[in-house]
């Protein structure tokens, strides 16, 4: 089957580097899909869903969020336009990674697309921002980053060599992209865990592993428990033992 990847970008200023991934991409074998998410500028490429869809979907027209433009709003309606778009390609097997490049505002506003994506779905995001603090942009979901080290502004020797790089990245992650598969005749347990409890965790998991149970173990340092509480909530954890009482 052939293996799409989505390009979720501001193409008014990233345009061309758009084109370039998509290109090699391409190269590698797999379809693309563009997907223009930002809302001031003139978009220099063909795209497959352009910024007005994409504000329809938000909820809103590209007409109302420039007539009194403010990057707080416009970013909530792109970002949930963009959400609905690839919840939706996600769901009908259309799309099998997402990959998305920015500095300060492309960085938060794609992430924040990935995060409302489902886990297991292959999402990378090539970021001015990735060394550093990055904890606000990961949250609690699957999202690798990619340090551009350069601005990502205009092709060059180096930025060409850096989304090569994330093309085949992307490229590859869409290749074992799939569903995360359980086996349902018995709940996968969740277990909180902390450096110093490791060798209890480990019982843990053998006691359980014989009686037939997978176990998902989570360091409890915060993200780990949160992590933990949204896989109850999606149903992909069914029981817990919280072994690990963190903060």
């Amino acid at each position: 089957m052939s293996r799409c990847v989505a390009i979720l970008a501001t193409m008014d200023t990233k345009g061309e580097e758009c084109e370039y991934l998509q290109e090699e991409i391409e190269r590698l074998g797999a379809r693309v899909m563009l997907i223009d998410f930002g809302v001031v500028g003139i978009t220099p490429i063909e795209v497959d869903a352009n910024k007005q869809s994409i504000a329809v979907l938000g909820g809103s027209s590209l007409d109302q969020l420039l007539e009194n433009p403010s990057r707080e709003i416009s970013s909530e309606v792109m970002v949930k336009g963009a959400t609905v778009l690839m919840n939706r390609l996600i769901a009908e097997d259309k799309v099998h990674a997402i990959i998305s490049l920015g500095g300060t505002q492309g960085t938060s506003n794609g992430c924040a697309v990935m995060q409302a994506l489902p886990y297991g779905f292959p999402k990378l995001m090539v970021s001015t921002m990735a060394s550093g603090d990055t904890s606000a942009y990961v949250g609690i979901k699957d999202i690798s980053l990619m340090f551009s080290v350069s601005d990502i502004l205009g092709l060059n020797p180096f930025s060409r060599r850096i989304l090569s790089n994330a093309a085949g990245a992307a490229y590859g992650m869409a290749l074992t992209s799939g569903k995360i598969e359980f086996n349902g005749d018995k709940p996968v347990i969740g277990i909180s865990n902390l450096g110093v409890l490791t060798q209890g965790t480990m019982k843990a998991i053998r006691l359980l592993s014989e009686k037939g149970y997978e176990c998902i173990v989570f360091h409890a340092v915060g993200a780990g428990g949160r992590a933990m509480e949204q896989m109850m909530k999606d149903g992909i954890i069914s029981a817990v033992f919280d072994f690990g009482l963190g903060d």
